[in-house]
């Protein structure tokens, strides 16, 4: 059984390598999963990869340049980006699309999990419980990369994924859209059982360690909890998203 605590080294072709190589791919529209930029790294194509990137809504993450080495190649300038596995889509063309459709959205919101195969584990429950979209931030949330895709067992090329560069703004596009959002809390007052999961919704998931963070659980509409027997700390996240997931589908029907 293969050890996803020790990820595989990207191969190469799935890597852009180099200044000029990855201000085309940004340009060009190419999707990123992450850019990978040496923190000394200066220069006018920096300032430039930096300004793109955040247009694109592609995350930077600025590491030691033996982190850069450590990819096995030797002519990366500084930079390395890493070709996005899953195509992300546009939030609020996914809703469009669902309701348009006739459907009451149902979307799946991950905030600070960052653990591969809990993400992999929740995309395959999702995709199999009519979940209409994942939704992850740029930064924050484990890399979509092949493990994460090999533990949801494709599921994460399947379903929808939108990616955002703020959750509290991703929140705000789903009220404006007449989507209601729950936030899962422990000491929660009321079960997921009582919660109406027919209407239009979104249900945001947090860390084991941290949670949900407190400004996101402030926008939220209402507070739900899984109801369990005995003082226990918590579910692990991809079990508590299952049992929820699975009594909005019977809801649904």
């Amino acid at each position: 059984m293969r050890n996803f605590r020790q990820q595989q080294r990207p191969k190469k072709n799935t890597l852009v390598i180099g200044r000029n190589a990855i201000i085309k791919a940004l340009q060009s529209g190419q999707q990123l999963d992450r850019i990978y930029l040496d923190a000394r790294a200066q220069g006018e194509d920096i300032s430039e990869i930096k300004k793109l990137a955040s247009q694109n809504g592609v995350p930077i993450n600025y590491v030691p340049v033996a982190k850069l080495n450590g990819f096995n190649i030797t002519d990366h300038e500084g930079c390395v980006a890493q070709i996005a596995k899953v195509q992300y889509q546009n939030l609020q063309d996914v809703i469009s699309l669902v309701t348009e459709s006739g459907e009451a959205p149902l979307f799946l919101i991950l905030d600070g999990i960052t653990d591969i195969r809990n993400i992999g584990g929740i995309a395959r429950t999702a995709y199999c419980t009519g979940v209409h979209a994942i939704i992850i931030p740029e930064k924050g949330v484990g890399a979509l990369n092949e493990d994460a895709i090999l533990t949801s067992a494709g599921a994460l090329e399947q379903i929808a994924v939108c990616r955002v560069n703020s959750l509290m703004k991703a929140v705000d596009e789903l009220h404006l859209n007449g989507i209601k959002v729950f936030a899962t809390e422990m000491k929660a007052a009321k079960n997921i059982a009582d919660v109406d999961f027919k209407e239009p919704c979104a249900i945001v998931m947090g860390s084991e360690d941290n949670g949900i963070y407190p400004a996101l659980m402030k926008i939220c509409d209402e507070k739900i909890k899984i109801p369990m027997v005995g003082d226990f700390e918590s579910l692990n996240v991809s079990v508590a998203t299952g049992i929820i997931l699975y009594e909005a589908m019977k809801q649904r029907g």
